[in-house]
């Protein structure tokens, strides 16, 4: 069994959570917005957003963790985690364009984007390290209902 690298968990962990931390910094006042629109059913309270995202890149942090340690050919692995690391910047933009900027479509369609981008992530992780892409499974289908969400505020508020 091949020994935990303690740093690079840690590293991997924190990289997705200062991301969206520094997302939610700047997008602070989102809160108050997300209060005041119109929502489409199923819609959680504003509280939930914070605690299912801090989950999540804890998560996303676990796979990439396991992506950059797998016994794999390294640009295979680069590439994979090149491809995690450019999800995390279009990650990053969506909550400025739909709570700065209130955009609603145009953020719907960057959150199609992500979508896109986090299940090539998925994918290009399970071919190195399938429990990497299962972890990667929930991420996937909240990102999905946030596209339900964003679609319905922008339909309920345009």
């Amino acid at each position: 069994m091949k020994k935990l690298n303690v740093k690079a968990l840690i590293i991997l962990i924190a990289i997705p959570l200062a991301v969206g931390g520094l997302s939610a910094l700047l997008t602070m006042d989102g809160f108050e917005m997300y209060k005041t629109v119109a929502k489409p059913p199923l819609s959680p309270p504003a509280i939930v957003f914070p605690i299912v995202w801090s989950i999540l890149y804890i998560v996303m942090g676990i796979a990439s963790y396991l992506v950059y340690t797998a016994p794999y050919d390294y640009g295979t692995r680069m590439q994979s985690l090149t491809l995690y690391f450019i999800h995390l910047v279009i990650n990053f933009a969506w909550p400025i364009i739909f709570f700065n900027m209130k955009t609603y479509f145009a953020a719907f369609i960057w959150l199609l984007f992500l979508w896109v981008a986090v299940f090539s992530v998925t994918v290009s992780f399970g071919k190195i390290k399938k429990l990497s892409a299962w972890l990667m499974i929930p991420y996937l289908v909240w990102v999905a209902f946030a596209g339900y969400l964003n679609y319905g505020v922008w339909v309920l508020n345009r």
